[in-house]
């Protein structure tokens, strides 16, 4: 027995008691679980430009979770040691949504206004993100997500009414940048899709990691913010430095000449430019 996984352009067709491509879905008795339902693998409270998010609630903290599982293969990943994990794989804390929103409401003396889904992909995760969403906005907390935006549009848009904030991972320009991280060449579409769709619901940055040889092109840059620019010039754009990470290890980390001479780029097309990194 097996069973088809919507949630995500992979569509993987899973077989019954395993796991899809993000580790992080399960196929049981012919129904599409999630894996990692309130298994945390990273809890902390981080200041909210941290995400990066730098023009929403400026100079706040939120509580960040993480779990394990991505549906894209970045060989550049910062946080590979959950994001391509998957369960027994790496440490994990049982933490239901209640104790999550228990634990948020706990560090509002600490200045937390709410709950930051993020570290891995946290959309693999989906029915945790939107249970805890349900939850949190309840108790005026509120629900920001981190993400790579490759989703299926029909979960994307039906979470998009809980999420007051979302930082989407623009990781490239080209359809060739998406297949070398596993999305297919029609995943930036996805992603673009998704940034507008999201720009119209809530709050919205987006990052872009600058990595030598692959993205960092000034015809790019320049297309990449100018897409942003089409849908709203306020949008703010987090361009970073790339340092050797995972398995991009053939070379050095990006020149800080060169982040902020595409940051400079990107500001003829955006208001809000901002480099991370350096």
């Amino acid at each position: 027995m097996s069973a088809r996984c919507s949630l995500c352009p992979h569509n993987c067709l899973i077989e019954d008691g395993s796991i899809g491509l993000c580790r992080a879905r399960r196929c049981i008795d012919g129904k599409v679980t999630c894996a990692n339902y309130g298994l945390i693998t990273s809890l902390a409270l981080d200041p909210i430009e941290k995400k990066p998010l730098h023009r929403f609630y400026p100079g706040s903290v939120i509580m960040s979770i993480g779990s394990f599982g991505c549906n894209l293969r970045c060989p550049f990943c910062q946080n590979c040691e959950i994001s391509m994990a998957g369960e027994g794989d790496v440490r994990a804390a049982r933490i239901e949504p209640e104790a999550v929103i228990e634990k948020a409401q706990e560090l509002k003396k600490y200045g937390n206004i709410g709950i930051a889904y993020t570290y891995n992909e946290p959309l693999v995760g989906y029915e945790l993100v939107k249970d805890c969403a349900e939850l949190a906005r309840k108790k005026g907390l509120k629900n920001v997500v981190v993400t790579n935006g490759f989703l299926n549009p029909e979960p994307f848009d039906a979470i998009l009414p809980l999420i007051d904030a979302m930082n989407i991972d623009l990781k490239g320009f080209t359809p060739r940048f998406y297949e070398m991280i596993g999305a297919g060449k029609n995943g930036l579409d996805t992603v673009k899709r998704n940034i507008a769709a999201a720009a119209i619901k809530c709050h919205v940055e987006v990052t872009t990691l600058v990595i030598p040889g692959e993205n960092d092109g000034e015809d790019e840059i320049k297309s990449l913010a100018g897409f942003l620019g089409g849908i709203d010039k306020e949008l703010p754009l987090h361009v970073k430095r790339f340092f050797p990470r995972y398995r991009m290890n053939d070379r050095g980390p990006t020149p800080v000449t060169t982040v902020e001479h595409l940051a400079d780029v990107a500001s003829g097309e955006l208001n809000h430019v901002y480099v991370g990194n350096c």
